[in-house]
């Protein structure tokens, strides 16, 4: 079951990731309804790629990169909660509550 999380947690975060990077329709329309401007995504981007790489090491038994990664994809998605409560945009708020349940999972099983 861990490594199931694990690996759930570390393709979401790859491919919104991605998605971030290459400015993806759906991204930039999410983003400019909580006033993230677009300038801000390839950062936003290399962050959840980041954490995707940190859990997969934390995967393949380094254990502190693993932690680390997850607790930093935890904090980035309360973030990101906070920017969406913040705009009042809730019904975008259930993605990045679902990925912030996916990290405090990954927390929890690295």
């Amino acid at each position: 079951m861990n490594t199931a999380i694990l690996l759930t947690t570390i393709a979401l975060n790859a491919g919104i990731g991605f998605a971030d990077l290459v400015k993806a329709p759906f991204v930039l329309a999410t983003s400019a309804a909580v006033d993230v401007p677009p300038s801000w995504l390839p950062l936003l981007g290399t962050l959840k790629l980041a954490g995707a790489a940190g859990l997969l090491l934390g995967l393949l038994g380094v254990r502190p990169i693993g932690l680390a990664a997850a607790a930093g994809l935890v904090l980035f998605f309360a973030g990101a909660i906070i920017a969406h409560v913040r705009a009042g945009k809730f019904a975008t708020g259930a993605a990045p509550l679902a990925f912030l349940g996916l990290a405090v999972a990954s927390l929890l099983a690295v």
